[in-house]
C-alpha cells in the first residue's frame, strides 16, 4: 500500500489548509486511518484517527479545529485544519492500519507563520 499525502503549504495564523491522503488501487475504506505530525526535534504525535467503524478521535491540541474524514468516491482521507496556529507547524503524515500492519505516506510540510 503506497500512501500519498498532499495539501501542505505556508499559511498565516488563523488560516486553513486541507490535507489529503490517497492510495492508488487500494480502497482506504478497509483501513484504520490516522494523521500524525512531527515538528523539528520532537517525536511524531497522533493528531487525528478515524477507525473503520466508530467515531473520529483527536489530540486535545486540535479538538474543535481539525476534522478528519473519508471521501470514498475519491478514495481519500482528508484532514481539514482550521484556525491554524504556529504550534501546528510540522510535517504531517498519514497512516493506514489493518490488523498488525501499518503503512505511512511520505509526509507533507505545514508551516503556519505570518
Amino acid at each position: 500500500v503506497q500512501l500519498q499525502a498532499s495539501g501542505g503549504g505556508l499559511v498565516q495564523p488563523g488560516g486553513s489548509l486541507r490535507l489529503s491522503c490517497t492510495a492508488s488501487g487500494t480502497p482506504l475504506g478497509m483501513f484504520d486511518m490516522a494523521w500524525y505530525r512531527q515538528a523539528p526535534g520532537k517525536q511524531r504525535d497522533l493528531v487525528a484517527r478515524l477507525p473503520i467503524w466508530g467515531a473520529a478521535t483527536y489530540a486535545d491540541s486540535v479538538k474543535g479545529r481539525f476534522t478528519i474524514s473519508r471521501d470514498s468516491a475519491k478514495n481519500t482521507v482528508n484532514l481539514q485544519m482550521d484556525s491554524l496556529e504556529a504550534e501546528d507547524t510540522a510535517v504531517y503524515y498519514c497512516r493506514a492500519g489493518l490488523n498488525d500492519r501499518e503503512y505511512w505516506g511520505q509526509g507533507t510540510q505545514v508551516t503556519v507563520s505570518s
